[in-house]
This record gives structure tokens, C-alpha cells and sequence, in this order.
């Protein structure tokens, strides 16, 4: 006799395996959602939740020089497999000019294509991502930030007090699935992948998890489809690149950049639409103008002319750390006048914003 449901399927249990399939699709759409809002560039799912490059930690020494376990071994590797970023170094776009060139461009697509405005990067949150890193408590966030002040001085060895300047220029995507505005070639490039190598190795160093499979290719987001996964179900699987053509080779403008933040990808972004930052650093000129104000503030009033116990000396760092992230705001807010002074009488952008009123003038966006 054969047994109860042998040589096929019953109807409970196919029920069974479809509330199991759309389980997992819902999970996966969450999945999504919870990602959207990563600043670094997101191709796929897979992409997204397995960056594979870590520090290059030895894992059959430890510091001290002593061979590690072979179960050491293995819970290194583990941790390693489950990295998954939640923290970025970045430099925040300010100069008008770039940020209204590209809200341009972005106007020009969702007019296009209206279902498109909800994959269009936000305002306030224009970046260029220097490094992606795992951050997991307090105490390794403290980590984060000491790591970005042991950073400043080897950026300014790097620059040897010239300014860094970003120009801007043409279109590109990543598999058609995130659009970006290109880093224009000059001698720029240099410096700044060696600040991103810096980067690297420094918050390695410290022993944090950091970096990412691809390799650095400094960009500037403006949409992702990821931010709206239902577009794909409306049959929007990629950017169509008749909807930029017309911005393909346009200069966008230049950033000077003066400030690096570590950046949170989790928490909730402040009200002018940039992430919450826990830390920052001038750098260039500023970085003088802030040196110049620390020496003139008074140092953290100690028992000890040495600096006292630990527990001062930890209360005098703070105190440096806390002083350099107030100035950061008057220093920004002159670098960004003094940016925007120097554009003043160049009609390059109000030019570009009446050919995207009268649908005419692509010549003046190839440049």
C-alpha cells in the first residue's frame, strides 16, 4: 500500500511552499529598503549586503607576534564575512554651483520620467565617499574618530599646503543602476586616491573593518534605482542613458575641499538633509585658519603642568576635539562664500537652467 502522498504534492502542502516564497520575497524587499539610503554605490542585493574586502590583517599573528589558534583563526574570518559597512568618510558637496547643476540635471530626468523622482539622491546629501568602514559600539566609534584626527596629518603631508580642487564634469552609471557625475582627469586625481589609501590604512591600523571589494572610484551620486525597488515591477530596470544625454559631457562646476566627516549611514540624517557626522576635519587653508584659533584657546585648566592624570589628559583631548568640530561651521560657511564669490558674473548656470526651461540649448551643455 502506498503511503499518504507519495508520487506528489497535496494542497496544503503547495500553500505551505507559496507562503514560504512570498515570505522570502518580503524579506528581501525590506532587505532593499533597509539599504537604499547606504551612501556608497549599490549595484545589487548581493553587492549590497556582501562587501568582501577587509583589512589586510595577518591572521596568524597577532600583535605580539604569537602564532594564533586555528579556532583564533576561524572567529577572525567570521567576523570578516559578516562585515557589513555602517559608517563613511566623506566630503560633502557645498558649492551651490555643483548642487544646482545637478538638482538641474535631476529635474531634467524626472520630467522625463516622473516615477524616476523617488530614486533621485536627496538634497543635503551630495558626497564624494572616500571610505567605507564597520562600526558597531560607542567604543569603536571612538575608535573612528581618533583614527580621522590621526588622519588630518597625513592628508596635509599629501597636499603640502596646496589646495585639493574636484571639477566635475559628464554623466556615468554603475550597470546602469546608480547614476553619478564624473570626477573630471586632471592632477587632482593623485592626491586623492592617495588620501583614500591614507584613509585606508590608517582606520585599519586601529583594527576596524574598512574598505570595500571594488576599487575607489571617487564619484559623485545622484540617483539610485535601488531607492524605489517597486520601479523595477513598473519595468524600470535601468537608467536609460537617453534620459542624461543631454549633461553627457557638461562641467558641473568644482569643489574645494576643506572638510572630511565620518559619517553615519544608520542614524538619522540632520535637518538640511546631510548625515549625522560624528566627527570631522578641515583641511587646506582652513586647517591654518583652525590651527591659528587653537593656539589662541586657552588649554584645559590642569593641576599639573605636565598635563596632570589621565584622566585630565583624556579630558584636554576632548575638550581639542570639541573646539575644532565648533569652528568647523565658521569655516565652512567662509570657504562657501568665498567659493561662491569667485563664481559670481560666470552665467554658465543660469544659462543651462533657461535651456532646461525651453527644452533647447543642448549645446550649451556639451562642453
Amino acid at each position: 500500500m502506498e503511503p499518504p502522498g507519495a508520487g506528489g504534492i497535496n494542497s496544503s502542502e503547495c500553500e505551505n511552499v507559496s507562503r514560504k516564497m512570498e515570505m522570502s520575497e518580503e524579506l528581501e524587499a525590506n532587505t532593499m529598503d533597509s539599504l537604499v539610503d547606504m551612501p556608497f554605490a549599490t549595484i545589487d542585493v548581493k553587492d549590497d549586503c556582501g562587501i568582501t574586502d577587509v583589512p589586510q590583517i595577518n591572521l596568524e599573528r597577532s600583535e605580539g607576534n604569537e602564532w594564533l589558534s586555528k579556532d583564533q583563526i576561524k572567529k577572525k574570518k567570521k567576523k570578516h564575512k559578516d562585515y557589513q559597512p555602517n559608517y563613511f568618510l566623506s566630503i560633502p558637496i557645498t558649492n551651490k554651483e555643483v548642487t544646482r547643476g545637478i538638482k538641474i540635471l535631476q529635474n531634467a530626468i524626472i520630467q522625463q520620467d516622473k516615477r524616476l523622482s523617488k530614486a533621485m539622491t536627496n538634497d543635503g546629501s551630495f558626497h564624494v565617499t572616500l571610505l567605507v568602514m564597520q562600526l558597531l559600539n560607542d567604543d569603536e566609534i571612538n575608535i573612528g574618530i581618533d583614527a580621522l584626527l590621526e588622519l588630518k596629518p597625513c592628508i596635509e603631508d599629501i597636499l603640502q599646503g596646496k589646495y585639493l580642487t574636484l571639477p566635475f564634469q559628464g554623466i556615468d552609471t554603475f550597470e546602469n543602476q546608480v547614476g553619478f557625475v564624473k570626477l573630471a582627469e586632471g592632477d587632482h586625481i593623485n592626491p586623492l586616491l592617495e588620501i583614500a589609501e591614507a584613509a585606508k590604512r590608517t582606520f585599519q591600523e586601529k583594527g576596524i573593518l574598512a574598505g570595500e571589494s571594488r576599487s575607489f572610484k571617487p564619484h559623485l551620486t545622484f540617483m539610485k534605482l535601488s531607492k524605489a525597488p517597486w520601479l523595477r515591477k513598473k519595468g524600470v530596470k535601468k537608467i536609460d542613458p537617453k534620459l542624461y544625454e543631454k549633461f553627457i559631457s557638461h562641467r558641473f562646476g568644482e569643489e574645494m575641499v576643506h572638510r572630511i566627516d565620518l559619517c553615519s549611514m544608520t542614524k538619522k540624517k540632520q535637518s538640511n538633509g546631510y548625515y549625522h557626522c560624528e566627527s570631522s576635519i578641515v583641511i587646506g587653508e582652513s586647517s591654518t585658519v583652525l590651527k591659528s584659533y587653537s593656539k589662541e584657546t586657552p588649554s584645559w585648566p590642569s593641576g599639573d603642568k605636565n598635563g596632570g592624570e589621565p584622566d585630565d589628559a583624556e579630558l584636554v583631548r576632548l575638550s581639542k576635539r570639541l573646539v575644532e568640530n565648533a569652528v568647523l561651521k565658521a569655516v565652512q560657511q567662509y570657504l562657501e562664500e568665498t567659493q561662491n564669490k569667485t563664481k559670481q558674473g560666470d552665467g554658465s548656470s543660469m544659462k543651462t537652467e533657461e535651456a532646461d526651461r525651453n527644452g533647447t540649448g543642448s549645446d550649451n551643455n556639451r562642453k
